[in-house]
């Protein structure tokens, strides 16, 4: 039966009331949070598609298992459970919990960056180019030329790394030189695009040739799967679970925001199959974060993710959840909004250049797209750009502008339904037809670190 497909496969149990503002209260807000949607206080979001990260709605399972949690200090039961769900999915036997996805970032980067070397990935995000930044690496993105424009190609698997750049570099840089290759899955950066698991294998030969540690960054590995099984040839009959075991198996270990595809509030991961790192991954962790056993995160969190990771991978609702991005992204570019197409796992990425081609991306584009769909109708999106991502030539300190000017619209699992993107898909056609009438924006603060300067950032409009 076709038509059952087309509801969510479960039942919502509890509701959060939603507050509307008027525009005129929408303008007076986004100016006293100097232009940037971080600053705005979330009760005056209509709908949060600012970030997926934390903004799951459990189920019943996990939040039974919230009130069951050990709160053990030491050798917490709930550890256990999670190391066994991480084990059995992912197939690490080191598992070390840290309170999100970014503390797990800084061990990594405590372990394998060194200063002057190069960590090469497929497109960095944020918070672990941040970390490679302060322990005096340099992050290196060879990601495929398709993944670097914001087209309609239709390329199953935007997210891959170039192989035959990713062996220029090492031949270039030398083997030495490169302490990390890290692939991130999905692809977060142009539109949570997925990386084939003939990719993963390859880079991993590759790596290996090298003597090269490769991790994965985990955060979105369901929804990665879950594009294997749908794109690639040999998948359709295995399971998620399956996928997910082979995807882990060609590398050295992972690091996971659990705030995403593990389905949680709060929490995340290191895991290593090599014993000898093991210790000072614990140290790092115990001096940062608490120790080993809970590593930053309160029992009942714990026991909410080891249940979390199994909903994760179950295919029904992946399928729903791919399903509800592609529905927003098709109905938006019915009405010629330019996005990256095919959509990605988690959320809607708008091209802002394409959008408004008037706007240099000196004056950030993207920033002026979110703060225009946040004034029409309480809708928070976040600029992955000229802002997010820009570079500085370490010579001349001349701004780098990245290829990619996006707006993402992400999201959140489990929580919104097709009438909430309905209202989304209104919202920015009603931007799009005024797009002429916009100007850009001018920043007027930024924070030390270039690539995490977005979070704080100050803007003003170009009147």
């Amino acid at each position: 039966m076709k038509f059952l497909d087309d509801a969510e496969p479960f039942r919502i149990k509890m509701v959060e009331p939603i507050k509307k503002t008027t525009r005129k209260e929408r303008e007076l807000l986004i100016q006293q949070a100097d232009y940037n949607v971080f600053k705005i206080p979330a009760e005056n979001v209509f709908i949060d598609m600012l970030t997926d990260s934390g903004t799951s709605a459990m189920s019943s399972k996990q939040w039974g298992g919230i009130m069951t949690g050990d709160e053990s200090y030491a050798g917490s039961t709930s550890f256990f459970k999670l190391r066994d769900s991480v084990q059995d999915i992912m197939g690490f036997p080191y598992v070390q919990p840290t309170h999100q996805g970014r503390a797990a970032d800084f061990i990594m980067s405590q372990i394998y960056a060194s200063k002057g070397g190069y960590i090469l990935g497929n497109l960095h995000f944020d918070s672990f180019k941040g970390h490679s930044e302060i322990a005096g690496s340099i992050p290196v993105d060879l990601i495929i030329e398709e993944g670097r424009t914001a087209n309609s190609n239709p390329h199953p698997f935007k997210g891959n790394m170039d192989i035959d750049k990713l062996k220029g570099f090492i031949k270039d840089k030398g083997k030495e030189q490169i302490p990390l290759i890290i692939i991130t899955v999905t692809s977060n950066g142009n539109g949570g695009q997925p990386v084939s698991m003939e990719n993963i294998r390859t880079v991993a030969t590759i790596a290996k040739e090298n003597n090269i540690p490769l991790m994965i960054d985990a955060a979105r590995f369901a929804e990665n799967c879950y594009f294997i099984k749908q794109r690639e040839k040999g998948y359709a009959s295995k399971s998620i679970k399956e996928i997910a075991q082979e995807l882990f198996s060609y590398a050295d270990g992972c690091v996971m925001s659990s705030k995403k595809d593990g389905l949680v509030n709060i929490g995340g991961f290191i895991c290593t199959r090599h014993e000898e790192l093991f210790p000072m991954i614990n140290q790092l962790a115990i001096i940062n974060e608490g120790f080993v056993t809970y590593g930053g995160m309160s029992g009942r969190d714990l026991e909410a993710l080891a249940i979390g990771l199994q909903e994760g991978i179950d295919e029904e609702y992946l399928k729903y959840r791919i399903e509800q991005v592609a529905y927003l992204g098709e109905e938006l570019a019915k009405r010629g909004i330019p996005i990256i197409l095919p959509t990605g796992g988690h959320g809607v990425y708008v091209d802002a250049q394409k959008f408004y081609p008037h706007i240099p991306q000196k004056e950030f584009p993207g920033q002026a797209l979110v703060v225009e769909l946040y004034k029409t109708a309480g809708v928070r999106g976040v600029e992955l750009g000229s802002c997010a991502f820009s570079k500085k030539n370490p010579h001349t300190g001349e701004i780098i502008y990245p290829d990619l000017e996006l707006v993402r619209l992400t999201v959140s699992r489990r929580v919104y339904t097709h009438r909430h993107m309905d209202v989304v898909i209104k919202a920015l056609e009603d931007v799009y037809k005024r797009r002429d009438q916009m100007k850009g924006m001018k920043l007027t603060y930024e924070g030390p670190i270039l690539s995490l300067r977005h979070f704080t950032a100050k803007f003003k409009p170009i009147t």
